[in-house]
């Protein structure tokens, strides 16, 4: 898989891409992750990337040309199955879309800022729009960088237990899995469930499913008050 991220301000992306999973993942070779600086398109002595809104208002907007160019260059050196905008306006992100994800050859980000970024370069190359919650981020590198951990991950390969992906919270029915322990067997007075320690591994499974759906019934109540 290929990655290819758009972001005036590419320090914020690539330093974790160089930490952990993400890291391991482009050592085996399993994805290419490349940032480009939008600045590096950009015209003048100053390099300018924004520009104010027609019409006024507050804020910035990214400019059309360093992004054209920019996207120009890179979609006339291969076809993406996607160009995906980080923007609050977007689809909001839920695992099946980090699973479908998961799934394609080579993607594009791009990464908004200040106000976002011009309409025409959204209807141009977007394939795309997500979002990774109802809130507001300084700029869309954060979410990139948590839209692309949630597809790198499910990779196969990347992860040391071939099974982790698959049993994650949101990939079981439940939505949530069960609440897990580990050595010692008692501590500060507080025990493991004995059927975690038992051995029996149709009760286990059990337990787990139902400790997960107690979980998500829980979570679920909270949201419809």
């Amino acid at each position: 898989m290929r990655i290819d991220v758009i972001s005036a301000i590419p320090a914020i992306v690539s330093s974790p891409l160089q930490e952990s999973i993400l890291k391991r993942a482009q050592k085996k070779k399993l994805v290419e992750i490349f940032v480009h600086d939008l600045r590096d398109y950009s015209a003048g002595k100053y390099r300018h990337v924004d520009d104010r809104p027609f019409g006024g208002g507050a804020g910035m907007v990214l400019k059309p040309e360093p992004l054209f160019k920019c996207l120009d260059e890179l979609t006339g050196q291969r076809v993406y199955d996607e160009i995906i905008y980080l923007t609050p306006q977007g689809k909001k992100l839920k695992q099946k879309t980090a699973n479908d994800l998961s799934l394609n050859r080579n993607m594009l980000f791009i990464c908004g800022h200040y106000k976002g970024i011009d309409q025409r370069v959204i209807d141009s190359f977007v394939t795309k729009e997500i979002s990774i919650g109802d809130y507001v981020l300084t700029g869309g590198e954060l979410a990139a960088l948590v839209l692309i951990d949630a597809i790198v991950r499910l990779i196969p390969g990347v992860l040391g237990d071939s099974e982790s992906a698959l049993t994650d919270s949101f990939q079981i029915e439940s939505g949530f899995d069960a609440p897990v322990y580990t050595r010692p067997a008692e501590f500060r007075g507080m025990k493991v469930p004995e059927v975690l320690v038992e051995g029996n591994h149709k009760k286990i499974s059990e337990w787990r499913a139902a400790q997960g759906k107690k979980k998500y019934n829980r979570v679920k109540r909270k949201k419809l008050y």
